[in-house]
């Protein structure tokens, strides 16, 4: 079975549900939105090092995955917030083992994190 998203075809549901999470700005995106509506300037100053080109990039690869959901409200000056979809809310479990898991991976047998440990 072949799975499907944005008219690239997945072999694996695994690989389908990584792609989501490809870029190197999406998961800083989707923890910031699981604290709730966001407007973009909020994004912008809480992602430290994302420039604008790719915040709104990223942005957009996500609504059209259905994980963010975009609203402008008809306002001078323009106001637009971006918030989790209902499968976008999905992900928080999702986010929180990955938290975990760097948690753990980073740390080795001796219990130091690795950047002390190897002097990094």
């Amino acid at each position: 079975m072949m799975y499907l998203l944005n008219g690239k075809e997945y072999p694996c549901p695994i690989e389908l549900a990584v792609s989501v999470f490809a870029g190197r700005w999406k998961v800083s995106i989707i923890c910031q939105l699981l604290g709730g509506k966001k407007r973009y300037g909020e994004l912008k100053k809480n992602i430290i090092g994302v420039n604008h080109k790719m915040l709104a990039e990223q942005l957009r690869e996500l609504e059209e995955a259905g994980i963010v959901k975009r609203e402008v409200y008809p306002v001078v000056p323009p106001k637009v917030e971006y918030e989790l979809t209902e499968l976008g809310q999905g992900l928080g479990p999702v986010i929180d083992y990955l938290r975990e898991w760097g948690a753990h991976f980073q740390t080795d047998t001796t219990g130091e994190p690795l950047s002390s440990a190897h002097g990094s």
